[in-house]
């Protein structure tokens, strides 16, 4: 890696505002005061500059406040302040960012979540965070609870300038946002951050010493916390948010989607930057929510400066940072950020010595509040400080560890059954709960995939159950309750589930003999062949039938664009994800590519007669 100096410990946050009273010279409120400084700071000095661009189009800075002032005042007309609970259901539109800015400036809650999930999820998401305002242009049939009012933040007229709004200040302790996750319940569960936990994260963020201005390139869920760590970063930076959305219709190849946007700072997960063909030419790339392969590690090292950033959203977004620039192993998960604490704890909660395993706890003015509605829950994870004895708490994060000599912390796995899937958090038992409630399943259990990047489910069956039908009613029962990346790419019948010397299951085993069952339709032209022989780079298994859908095969939306990619260059024709969409098999696509193929010869005539 290129260079040792070590990270400045000043905060270089913009110069603060003149305080002319209003939104934009706010900046002794708790939680969200460094934003709303460097908001209004690049308003003034970059007035023209877009702070996010997206499908839908660009906001400027100057226009930020702004359509967020407008926002608010709408929200505060609906009595919303203080302990509201707000959903953001903006999806991927440049308006989720005036949209969460509008929350907070009420001092209010903001609900994440994704309009794409399945509508019966986002409807429990919503009655549980307790969410009677929703802001969206349009929501998914059924997501949306009785009695909720809608808001169209697009519909609003921007009236006011920001500097004339005078937002509210919440306390310390009032709940900031709330992230869910999965649970081992069978449904998710919600944690709450509050505006304090947010102060914590703003501060540490600003003494990374990231670039001003340029392009940073925000590629995730917008119900995940990595898209407020992205948000946050780049607007405190001034920075353009330039947000990808890797399921466009139109979309291309993963690495030209992103580097369309001449990225200067990259946050992306290892297995997105693992997807990519080549390293985009940025600055900095940030590495986080799973851990980083060593293989990436090396793939990595002309990057003038990585940063492997890990933290849970139970400990607000991010807890510690390996950074190449101050010499870091980049393998390991790094050190403390300011103002936060780590400890490696054994089975009684005493530390263990160092350079000897245990469970990673995270303490300080950063461990959030404890799960929405979840008391019992909160109890057992959220635990006192018996070594700081100063009433803080202690979040258990369930992570193996180890703290080196030099100060840096190793992951070393999980203690229990969670898994990181493409940097998201998934519980197998909520999976297997879900299956569990499907007539004729007798028993189930989730595994990842010999790749990392999917899910597999074996089950075996009940006496008398049809194992083709069932396997579809599950896959559709999976698909109506769990997000994309949690439904079972692989629904594997088994006569028993393997199991451990210890009894438990041998997740591992499921893993080797899981797949498709064999037959179906063998290749019988060039172009299936060719789609075939694509797709088997990528899944790292032969594909013999071409009726069988990519998905089912074990591919997900990344290996989809990145298929996508790889078939443009080798032929020239002008696929897009859209095109393998549409129907996901070998046949269909390869159908579509000689559609292509014949309509570029037939149009180079006309062109040539035009030149």
């Amino acid at each position: 890696m290129k260079g040792t100096m070590p990270i400045p410990t000043s905060i270089p946050v913009p110069p603060r505002a003149p305080a002319t009273g209003g939104a934009a010279a706010d900046t002794a409120r708790p939680g969200t005061g460094h934003l709303v400084e460097a908001v209004a700071t690049w308003a003034r000095t970059k007035a023209g500059t877009p702070a996010v661009t997206a499908a839908d189009g660009a906001i400027t800075y100057d226009e930020l406040a702004d359509r967020a002032a407008a926002i608010a005042e709408r929200l505060r007309a609906e009595g919303v302040g203080p302990g509201t609970a707000v959903a953001l259901l903006t999806g991927r539109s440049r308006l989720s960012t005036p949209s969460l800015l509008a929350v907070w400036w009420l001092g209010a809650t903001a609900v994440l979540a994704d309009e794409r999930h399945p509508a019966d999820r986002i409807n429990l998401v919503l009655r549980d965070a307790g969410a009677r305002i929703v802001l969206a242009g349009h929501v998914p049939a059924g997501a949306v609870p009785a009695k909720t009012t809608l808001i169209d933040p697009g519909g609003l007229e921007l009236s006011l300038p920001a500097s004339t709004f005078t937002p509210a200040v919440p306390r310390p302790q009032d709940c900031a946002y709330i992230v869910y996750t999965s649970g081992t319940t069978g449904w998710p569960k919600g944690v709450e951050v509050s505006y304090a936990n947010l102060d914590t994260f703003l501060t540490a963020l600003g003494t990374l010493d990231f670039p001003s201005g340029g392009t940073g390139v925000n590629a995730v869920s917008p119900s995940f916390d990595g898209w407020l760590w992205c948000t946050m970063l780049y607007l405190t930076y001034g920075q353009t948010m330039a947000i990808v959305d890797l399921a466009a219709r139109d979309a291309i190849g993963l690495a030209e989607m992103i580097e369309v946007h001449e990225p200067r700072v990259l946050c992306l997960t290892p297995t997105l930057l693992s997807a990519l063909e080549r390293v985009p030419a940025a600055e900095a790339i940030v590495v986080a929510g799973e851990p980083c392969p060593p293989s990436l590690v090396a793939r990595l090292a002309d990057v003038p400066r990585v940063l492997n950033v890990y933290g849970p959203t139970e400990g607000t977004i991010a807890a510690t940072c390996a950074d190449s620039r101050r010499g870091d192993d980049l393998t390991t998960i790094g050190r403390p950020l300011p103002g936060y604490r780590l400890r490696v704890l054994n089975e009684h909660r005493s530390p263990v010595a160092h350079g000897t395993e245990g469970e990673l706890y995270i303490c300080g003015p950063a461990v959030a509040l404890g799960y929405r509605n979840r008391p019992e829950l909160t109890e057992e994870r959220f635990v006192p400080d018996h070594i700081a004895a100063d009433g803080s708490r202690m979040y258990r994060t369930g992570d193996l560890a180890r703290f080196r000599r030099d100060g840096q912390y190793e992951f070393r796995g999980r203690a229990d059954d969670q898994v990181k899937v493409r940097g998201y958090r998934v519980e197998l038992g909520e999976i297997e709960r879900i299956a569990l409630s499907v007539t004729g399943v007798r028993a189930a259990a989730a595994f990842t995939s010999a790749t990392g990047d999917t899910l597999g489910l074996g089950v075996t069956l009940e006496p008398g159950a049809e194992p083709h039908e069932l396997t579809e009613r599950l896959r559709h029962r999976c698909a109506m309750l769990l997000p994309d990346f949690m439904v079972p790419a692989i629904v594997t019948v088994v006569a028993v589930l393997p199991s451990l010397p210890t009894g438990k299951v041998d997740r591992g085993a499921l893993a080797r003999t899981g797949g498709p069952a064999a037959g179906g339709q063998a290749p019988s032209t060039d172009r299936e062949r060719q789609v075939c022989a694509a797709w088997a780079e990528l899944l790292k298994r032969p594909v013999e039938d071409v009726t069988a859908s990519f998905f089912e095969l074990g591919g997900h939306s990344l290996l989809a664009a990145r298929a996508v990619g790889a078939l443009r260059r080798s032929t020239g024709l002008p696929l897009s994800v859209h095109h393998l969409l549409l129907d996901p098999t070998a046949a269909s696509l390869a159908r579509e590519m000689d559609q292509l193929a014949t309509q570029a010869v037939t149009a180079a005539p006309v062109a040539a007669e035009h030149a």
